[in-house]
């Protein structure tokens, strides 16, 4: 008896040494390139300076947040990047994956194919575009004065209300297909069985969509919208590439803010690093929002 119970525990630590060792790989990763720059970072946000230059200055940086009127207007134009475009961006995505799941459409490949490109077209290289696209003698402003839909050119990278309007378009564009693909993905899992019972019934396309499209793809809806919500708020490349962050701030994100903390004005790491943890803590806040909307069982 005593000889059984000894050959289980020496199994059993065999397979917890087994397990450990496999997964032992990925705690020292996430320790070297997650854990270990996270405290570093705000050990960094509790001093000020340049280089080794620091200065230990305590909670000062994150008093200085408060009274910042840079980091406000950056702090503002981010929540309103991410309360208009994620929303927009993810109504679109299941419109899309709903059509283009639909057996009856011709050239489906076409379209799906057409709809997730720009998810994989280079960040620089369409943002440079989407620059030219919305200049002031630019496609868009002709296809509009030819179409007399305009009578003089708007002028959408130096007016604040344009330039940020371009930028989300910018991003809807990009990312839609991306998160479309996971909805897609979902619902050709989805038996049809419960479309065709719901089309007996009586249902419409409409309340097919919200009873029971919306219900089975919940927890990728979730999942989508975190992951936008968090891209959303490190908002940087198109910004930086279409508005440089102009007119007069009026387009400056919170990550371009840190970008110029470290590199445009006079380097301040301290100050930049308590900046990233104000990203840090909105996204803590909003994926926190977000499971409770959605519900604890999703």
């Amino acid at each position: 008896m005593q000889s059984t119970k000894s050959k289980r525990l020496i199994q059993g630590l065999k397979k917890n040494t087994i397990g450990w060792t496999f997964i032992l790989l990925a705690i020292l990763g996430i320790s070297a390139f997650y854990l270990y720059p996270m405290i570093q970072a705000f050990l960094l946000s509790l001093q000020s300076g340049m280089g080794s230059n620091l200065d230990y200055v305590g909670l000062d940086n994150y008093v200085r947040l408060f009274n910042d009127p840079t980091f406000l207007k950056a702090l503002s134009n981010t929540m309103l990047f991410l309360i208009i475009q994620v929303p927009v961006m993810i109504v679109l995505a299941l419109v899309f994956s709903v059509m283009l799941n639909d057996p009856t459409l011709k050239l489906r490949g076409f379209f799906r194919t057409a709809i997730f490109l720009p998810a994989v077209t280079s960040l620089v290289a369409y943002a440079v575009i989407f620059k030219y696209l919305f200049a002031q003698d630019g496609f868009i402003n002709d296809f509009l004065i030819n179409m007399n839909i305009l009578s003089d050119p708007i002028n959408f990278l130096a007016d604040p209300f344009w330039a940020k309007i371009t930028i989300i378009i910018a991003i809807t564009w990009r990312w839609t297909g991306y998160n479309m693909i996971f909805y897609l993905s979902a619902l050709q899992n989805v038996d049809k069985s419960i479309y065709e019972a719901a089309r007996i019934d009586g249902a419409s396309s409409i309340q097919q969509f919200f009873y029971i499209t919306i219900p089975v793809l919940k927890p990728i809806i979730l999942f989508t919208s975190i992951v936008s919500t968090i891209g959303t708020l490190q908002l940087f490349d198109e910004v930086m590439n279409i508005t440089s962050g102009g007119p007069g701030n009026e387009t400056l994100t919170i990550s371009m803010y840190i970008y110029n903390l470290s590199f445009e004005y006079t380097p301040d790491f301290g100050y930049a690093a308590t900046v990233s943890y104000v990203i840090l803590l909105l996204v803590v806040v909003f994926s926190f929002i977000q499971f409770k909307v959605a519900g604890d069982r999703s």
